[in-house]
């Protein structure tokens, strides 16, 4: 957990336009501003990568880029504990390495080779890694939220004083079995975030267009569960949120909603054109409010030299072509796999 110390931040790039200014009682110093830096864009250099491989041929199945986002799931991490357990849709693979999963097995397992974390037999969507307590990446709509609220269970009943962050999209939040895990968790106080990255777009339909009301933070509260809307661009917002919500559902108060409004740059998965959005929306975001260019002007406030970024994006990027060499160079599974972790 980190330090918080009250700072304000104020600034603003003639050149850009961008704008990140507040108070923010969770600001880290300079180092940790750097680390937030590098695991944000480690996220992003890994989605391009293996959006590339996608266009090769050599991941299979479904892919669902996680670019654009990268705020929200490095924010949450940065002021979780050890213990803590993780549990998300489809769009994952950005979750597996905030949470500290090898990039080397992640592309691996995309790419479906042995030396991947389901042994090449989950893909992009199912992947587990108990050891680093990320329970998934599952493929139906919704169906981990409930699965997040029995994590959240066993943590209640173990009362080892984690957390579970249950990460969800907007189209989700629509989905009846996300209401039952709510009024279960709000009933027995269960130590449960839910984050519900509001990307704008559930597949190809604008969340204005699927749900009804004027936030999603709101979803919980015929159960007494209190929500926040999060700007899920910043990471400092995300980071004050994310504490708040942590130390209320680790006091043994109950749920916790977030609703982080983000934005993703890609298309629902590597199939969608995109094209029920315009060029200029996306382009805008990008350049207004692209989270990774926001904490790098930050960093250049803070003296960080372009040299210094520059290296640092050099030695990611490095570190991404190794994991996807890795991945290429492993071997495919064997036959016998097809029947293990199976009930029949």
């Amino acid at each position: 957990m980190v330090n918080s110390t009250k700072k304000n931040l104020k600034v603003k790039r003639k050149k850009t336009g961008r704008s990140v200014k507040g108070s923010y009682t969770n600001l880290p110093g300079k180092e940790e501003l750097i680390e937030l830096y590098k695991q944000m864009l480690l996220i992003r250099r890994f989605e391009e990568k293996a959006g590339q491989l996608y266009g090769m041929g050599s991941i299979g199945g479904f892919c669902h880029l996680y670019i654009g986002q990268e705020a929200v799931v490095v924010g949450m991490q940065s002021v979780s504990i050890d213990g803590d357990s993780v549990i998300t849709s489809y769009r994952d693979h950005g979750h597996m390495l905030a949470c500290g999963m090898d990039p080397k097995g992640v592309m691996a397992e995309l790419t479906g080779r042995e030396s991947g974390y389901s042994k090449g037999k989950g893909g992009s969507m199912h992947m587990f890694s108990k050891e680093k307590n990320f329970f998934g990446g599952h493929g139906i709509v919704g169906a981990q939220v409930p699965i997040g609220v029995g994590l959240a269970f066993s943590h209640n009943y173990k009362q080892d004083g984690f957390v579970c962050m249950t990460y969800l999209g907007d189209g989700a939040v629509n989905q009846g079995q996300v209401y039952e895990s709510f009024n279960m968790s709000a009933l027995w106080k269960l130590p449960v975030v839910f984050v519900i990255e509001n990307n704008k777009y559930g597949m190809g339909t604008s969340v204005t267009r699927a749900s009804a009301g004027k936030s999603l933070a709101e979803r919980g509260k015929a159960y007494g569960i209190p929500g926040l809307e999060v700007d899920g661009m910043n990471i400092f917002s995300v980071r004050d949120a994310g504490k708040k919500a942590l130390d209320y559902a680790r006091k043994g108060k109950g749920p916790f909603i977030l609703e982080m409004k983000t934005y993703r740059y890609r298309g629902h998965s590597m199939s969608d054109p995109a094209k029920y959005r315009t060029r200029s929306e996306v382009d805008a975001v990008r350049q207004q409010k692209d989270c990774i260019e926001n904490l790098k002007e930050i960093l250049q406030e803070q003296k960080i030299t372009d040299d210094h970024l520059k290296k640092i994006d050099s030695e990611i990027k490095s570190n991404v072509s190794v994991a996807s060499d890795f991945a290429l160079d492993s071997s495919l599974p064997d036959k016998k796999e097809l029947l293990t972790d199976i009930y029949i």
